[in-house]
């Protein structure tokens, strides 16, 4: 055994939860690497829906030591209400931890992140408002608290006094807002510290230990590529990233410990909030992909912009993060279509382009160059060989393989954990 790795490769919700929980069947230990509560992801086992958004995907195997790696922002009181959640559904957390490196999201992180999306007017990037580029920018400007300071508690409140008054003059010089109360903010963590101390942990030395002996170690993150703070559509990103290099970063971990890194891509393209989308339909078939696949926020409810598959985005993943395996999501979704269409280039300038363009106004700018596929009728949910895929289906999927020059070694025909046909073994 040894580091496995699972990404998404388009804009976020390709069904990455789904994947993990399959895959953490046989793990040791599941890492979540970075973002925070601003990812949902579905996990649907037995026909019963969980909706996770800080808590790694793989947390429903209680055999699997899971942990909130370094690289995640944790807002304690989400991730307090997730694992109340699945103890009221009769589940074990003690297999649950948290790295003593996370920062954590404090109140006016979320505070100024609404205010900020609020001022921003038509430039808004379209956030979730949960906090999480506020914690990284103070982060990365060294006036973040971490979960460790829960432990010193008096640090803390040390820590805590002069973030504070920084993020007050903010609040009430720049947005005129009421400030926030340090002696209110001190109770409410002193109320919860308790109900977390036996879970931070130093996971560096864990998951390196885990991988020296040889067991399998799954890392998993949030978002996805074209979401990546340096290579997706800045500014209409995430604030940390989400690739295959993020895992090092953000679990600690060096680049050959990872050997098989899977990504993860929706049969067609979604994207939500603010950015550029050139295969996206404004028009009855990307409405009626919307209600065909659910498309709506696990986390905002929203719902998500919809179109054609991308594989000019889905190449683009491939090269950042190095796959060795695809795994295909929602191809179900597709069923019913007479034609089904794939971007495979840019149009820009008089130019084909066959690269994601750096510029933001350049991709917005782009238009899709398709090729087009016959669609098919047949219901696939119960499909568990690819030969009992229609034809049509197969050379569909076959054509991802040969533009991305990647294998697909696992497509997914429907939202239960059994929903699954496997073509190559990944584990």
């Amino acid at each position: 055994m040894s580091g496995y790795v699972v990404v998404g490769t388009q804009w976020g919700d390709e069904g990455k939860g789904k994947i993990v929980d399959v895959l953490s069947e046989k793990a040791d230990m599941i890492v979540r690497f970075q973002g925070g509560n601003n990812a949902g992801h579905t996990v649907v086992v037995n026909g019963e829906k969980h909706i996770l958004h800080l808590l790694p995907s793989g947390c429903l195997h209680e055999q699997a030591k899971c942990i909130i790696g370094p690289g995640v922002v944790v807002d304690p009181f989400v991730l307090l209400e997730e694992l109340a959640v699945l103890e009221s559904k009769g589940m074990s957390t003690d297999h649950i931890f948290i790295s003593e490196r996370a920062h954590l999201i404090m109140p006016y992180h979320i505070k100024l992140d609404q205010l900020q999306e609020e001022k921003a007017g038509q430039n808004k990037i379209g956030t979730t408002k949960r906090g999480i580029g506020p914690c990284y920018a103070d982060k990365y400007t060294r006036c973040g608290l971490r979960v460790h300071d829960l432990v010193h508690f008096d640090a803390f409140k040390k820590r805590l006094a002069y973030a504070l008054k920084l993020k007050n003059e903010q609040i009430v010089n720049i947005y005129h807002e009421e400030p926030f109360d340090y002696d209110v903010l001190v109770e409410r963590f002193a109320k919860i510290r308790e109900q977390l101390l036996n879970r931070i942990i130093e996971s560096v030395s864990e998951v390196n230990h885990a991988l020296d002996e040889n067991k399998m170690v799954l890392f998993e993150g949030a978002q996805a590529a074209m979401l990546d703070i340096n290579y997706g559509t800045y500014p209409y990103v995430t604030s940390s990233s989400p690739t295959s290099a993020g895992v090092c970063e953000g679990a600690g971990v060096a680049p050959q410990r990872l050997d098989h890194i899977v990504g993860v891509v929706k049969a067609y393209s979604t994207r939500v909030g603010e950015g550029p989308f050139v295969s996206e339909l404004l028009n009855d078939m990307g409405d009626w992909i919307r209600d065909h696949g659910g498309e709506y926020g696990a986390t905002t409810g929203r719902p998500r912009r919809c179109g054609w598959l991308d594989l000019v985005v889905v190449k683009h993943a491939c090269i950042l993060n190095g796959l060795t395996d695809i795994v295909i999501t929602k191809i179900d979704v597709l069923s019913g279509l007479k034609d089904i269409k794939v971007c495979v280039g840019y149009e820009l300038n008089g130019a084909i382009l066959d690269y994601i363009p750096s510029a933001v106004e350049d991709v917005a700018n782009a238009k899709p160059v398709y090729r087009t596929f016959a669609g098919w009728n047949e219901d696939i949910t119960t499909c568990r060989t690819w030969k009992e895929l229609p034809i049509q289906c197969r050379e569909y999927l076959t054509f991802i393989e040969e533009y991305t020059k990647t294998r697909i070694s696992l497509i997914s025909v429907g939202p239960d954990r059994i929903n699954n046909i496997i073509r190559h073994q990944i584990l």
